[in-house]
């Protein structure tokens, strides 16, 4: 069950500064800023969304086939993906780019200073849906402006059902162009200020957005998430880390949960479940992509979750049996 991942294979540059930003900014000087911050502290992560959701996916064997314009840089994160058996063949090199990437500057405060260059992902229409084969399902993520709108419209026109996950993209769309998606899209996934974002933007409240789409999911941090499907909210409890060390990428192992879960017919609350569990799996472990788990301690957390939710339904199975 092959499942297409249309989205941004970016490297995430991290940096961390040993202070707080607001001791080294002049507020009566912020009309001509220059400021210098030394990073003794810096790593560099695979990111992007296709390469977290493809990554959490084929720790599932969910089979993702990753669709994304990536520059001359790459060999290190091809590298990578051939390492975890991730399907490469729809990733097209753009000449004379460099991969999109993000440079991230955060202070003891987890105040962030940012600068992203998208490079190849400016490209992404360069890749058609025309051209793959096999996939079941796919996720239009967040990428180039133009890539999105022409993946979306690829995949309805074949027939092939998708996710709409306009993320960090949502800005790029006024309330038309995304009802646009919505009305083509089969599931919409959003967090809990994005959906605030569409319901703004459209002037559809939550009900009225869930009734365009087969499943609406909207994530709510430590809350949860609730998908909204079959006149029904389904409330899906958060499963509990190990540890709470870093939320970047959890939407996206969110995500691949989801997807595995829709591409086998499974109900809602069971995709929720899991989708929830990968999020939990994956926040434990900097960066997007360094959690490694497998398949049988995803299954073990999976099913440990399950009996959370049971005791806390009925708490007397909770109780030990009386002699």
């Amino acid at each position: 069950m092959k499942i297409l991942i249309c989205g941004s294979l970016a490297y995430d540059t991290i940096m961390v500064f040993p202070d707080q930003f607001k001791n080294h900014i002049l507020a009566d000087k912020i009309h001509k800023l220059s400021v210098a911050f030394l990073v003794p502290e810096m790593r560099r992560e695979f990111g992007g969304t296709a390469g977290n959701i493809g990554y959490n996916l084929q720790l599932l064997d969910g089979q993702p086939q990753i669709m994304a314009t990536v520059g001359d840089d790459f060999a290190p994160y091809q590298a990578w993906l051939a390492q975890n058996k991730i399907d490469q063949q729809y990733i097209k090199a753009i000449e004379g780019t460099y991969t999109a990437q993000a440079f991230i500057t955060t202070d003891m405060d987890d105040n962030q200073i940012t600068a992203f260059h998208p490079g190849a992902m400016q490209h992404a229409h360069a890749n058609s849906v025309k051209d793959t084969k096999e996939a079941v399902l796919a996720i239009i993520a967040p990428d180039g402006r133009d890539a999105m709108f022409q993946h979306a419209k690829e995949c309805h026109d074949a027939g092939i059902p998708f996710m709409f996950d306009p993320g960090q993209g949502l800005p790029m769309f006024n309330g038309e162009e995304l009802m646009h998606f919505i009305n083509m899209a089969d599931y919409l996934a959003v967090n809990d200020y994005e959906s605030q974002v569409i319901q703004d933007k459209t002037g559809l409240t939550l009900e009225q957005l869930a009734g365009k789409v087969k499943a609406l999911i909207v994530t709510l941090g430590s809350e949860g998430s609730h998908i909204y499907a079959d006149g029904q909210r389904h409330e899906i409890p958060c499963v509990k880390a190990d540890a709470v060390v870093d939320p970047t990428g959890c939407g996206d192992a969110y995500r691949a949960g989801l997807l595995y879960g829709i591409a086998r017919g499974w109900d809602w609350k069971t995709c929720g479940r899991l989708a929830a569990t990968m999020g939990a799996i994956k926040i434990a472990h900097r960066g997007g992509q360094n959690h490694k788990p497998g398949r049988e301690e995803i299954e073990h957390i999976y099913s440990h979750a399950l009996v959370q939710d049971a005791i806390k339904e009925d708490p007397s199975l909770g109780q030990p049996a009386s002699s």
